[in-house]
């Protein structure tokens, strides 16, 4: 029963850090993610441990990915992809589907290297041909 409270708590502690350098008041994210503000207290307090779509909703107000609080919430583990997937989901430019593709798409080119047993100073090069005919 401690893991969940200490769950509860580091989801709640991770959205107030969050919140905070967005410089959105508690007040300001309850509006935004559509849950009550007592409710949001709780929340980061670790008094109550939301749902996934509760945390899809605050992800929204605060927008981040929806991915890093199930992270931290335990639901999902931590992604994989190194910094190419961080940056990936850190782009801001990028809607959440666009990033998903992008680390779908990554992560199978990841695989079929692995599986080729191919290393990026292995894999073969794809070069032009730069000698041009004589005329």
């Amino acid at each position: 029963m401690e893991k969940v409270a200490d769950i509860a708590s580091d989801i709640g502690e991770y959205i107030r850090q969050q919140r905070s350098s967005a410089k959105i008041s508690l007040r300001q994210l309850s509006k935004l993610a559509g849950v009550s503000n007592p409710y949001l207290s709780q929340i980061e307090r670790g008094v109550r441990k939301p749902s996934a779509e509760i945390l899809q909703q605050i992800a929204k107000g605060l927008r981040i990915s929806a991915e890093a609080l199930y992270v931290q919430a335990g639901i999902l583990d931590l992604p994989t992809g190194g910094p190419v997937g961080d940056a990936i989901r850190a782009d801001t430019e990028l809607t959440e589907r666009q990033k998903q593709v992008l680390l779908d798409v990554y992560e199978s080119f990841r695989r079929e290297n692995a599986a080729a047993g191919e290393t990026p100073a292995s894999a073969p090069k794809t070069t032009r041909d730069t000698t041009e005919e004589s005329v």
